[in-house]
């Protein structure tokens, strides 16, 4: 991933053109899962930000922060398992597209990737021929990593 010291400055400018505040608690996360090749749960988050103390936060105070993260677009949240990721495009000033998520079932590593317009109205078209309608236009999808299935060679 890019220098991690870059994408945090370019979520500090975000957060200030916007109102919001990215506190150094919400920085020591968001760090912790740009350093992560992996998706991270909430507990493990908290084992990884610990404050210089060696002091725990409180279970609910991560999951706040994650919060706050996810709805300023910095991090997102795979419904599969329950775990986080950094969002791909945080230093990105385009407009994000639909993500899709290769997720290796071994190494757990996440790959972020964009959906064309055309296949998610296929996919909205699809679901509303069976009767339904698409809350989330994300995408998870589990598979094994060529790193992972190199090893298995």
């Amino acid at each position: 991933m890019k220098d991690i010291e870059k994408i945090i400055d370019h979520a500090k400018k975000y957060c200030v053109e916007n109102g919001l505040n990215l506190t150094k608690k919400r920085r020591r996360v968001l760090h912790a899962l740009l350093e992560s090749r992996s998706a991270l749960s909430a507990y493990e988050l908290r084992e990884l930000c610990k404050t210089e103390a060696g002091n725990l936060l409180p279970a609910m105070s991560i999951y706040r922060i994650l919060e706050f993260l996810q709805d300023a677009g910095f991090v997102h949240r795979l419904n599969i398992s329950n775990r986080y990721t950094a969002c791909t495009h945080i230093a990105c000033d385009h407009e994000h597209l639909f993500s899709q998520f290769l997720i290796c079932v071994k190494c757990q590593v996440v790959t972020e990737i964009n959906i064309s317009e055309l296949t998610m109205r296929n996919m909205r078209d699809n679901a509303e021929s069976a009767g339904f309608e698409l809350e989330s236009p994300q995408l998870e999808i589990n598979g094994v990593c060529y790193i992972c299935k190199n090893k298995a060679a």
